[in-house]
């Protein structure tokens, strides 16, 4: 029964990886587009309430030419890239802790997860209040949304250990440190690269987070002020921006992947 099972998905597996397939994302939304603008001209609803895409893009090269755009998106950029340092940082070292040590797992375990059950948008404003004004608020709001998954992943990298190849180490007399570099670290690497695909986009929203509740700059406060303005095609020109960014963010992640684990790959049959 296995066998048959792998036989009927290997011609999915052939399809997905045919290179004409992949024309596929640029058409869906070339339709989405055309979709988008036949609906503004059918219900002729007014700009502010739905710009078409020829209105958004116009807008896009406006932001652009003046500054505003590539300005806020650096701010925006910074903020997650220092955020997602920061959180991955911290959650892998507790992680890899927790992991080694079911002790502080029963110890710390509760309050994690209690910490998870509060929206970080509810203690958003908090920090703004408490923190100077600037950038630290923000990063901060990133490094706590990264950190949870990033940590979970972690742990379940660390446990995913197989027992008879640390009894192999510990027969051939490997340090705790020989231990970690060549064992720990490659079993426990594609579950952590999976957590961190999650924490980098995740990081671009407690960045804007943190701008829509105290922010005079990035993406976040330039939708605000598209928002107050009813320039709804800069609200627009916002939201791509960020999903281009979290898109740019997951395929480093996802070429970081590649780079690290070619020794994963299982061979071709």
């Amino acid at each position: 029964m296995e066998i048959s099972y792998k036989h009927s998905l290997k011609p999915i597996a052939r399809r997905l990886a045919n290179p004409a397939n992949r024309w596929w994302v640029p058409i869906s939304g070339l339709l989405a587009l055309l979709g988008w603008e036949l609906l503004v001209r059918w219900t002729h609803l007014p700009p502010y309430i739905l710009p078409s895409p020829v209105r958004v893009a116009q807008r896009f090269w406006l932001a652009l030419a003046d500054g505003s755009l590539l300005r806020n998106a650096g701010v925006t950029l910074a903020e997650v890239l220092l955020g997602l340092l920061a959180g991955v940082s911290l959650a892998t070292l507790f992680g890899y802790l927790i992991g080694k040590s079911p002790l502080l797992e029963r110890l710390r375990s509760p309050y994690l997860v209690a910490s998870q059950a509060i929206p970080v948008v509810a203690i958003a404003p908090l920090l703004v209040i408490w923190l100077p004004p600037g950038i630290l608020s923000k990063v901060l709001i990133c490094a706590l949304i990264v950190f949870f998954p990033v940590l979970v992943n972690t742990v379940v990298g660390v446990r995913a250990v197989p027992e008879n190849l640390r009894d192999l180490m510990r027969s051939m007399r490997a340090t705790p440190l020989q231990m970690l570099r060549y064992l720990e670290i490659p079993a426990a690497l594609p579950v952590f690269l999976g957590g961190l695909r999650i924490g980098a986009t995740l990081s671009v929203i407690g960045a804007v987070v943190g701008e829509f509740l105290g922010g005079d700059r990035g993406l976040g406060f330039l939708i605000n002020v598209g928002r107050g303005q009813f320039d709804t095609a800069l609200v627009f020109v916002g939201i791509f921006t960020l999903v281009a960014m979290a898109l740019g963010l997951y395929g480093l992640v996802l070429l970081l992947e590649k780079r690290l684990l070619k020794w994963h790959a299982r061979p071709r049959r």
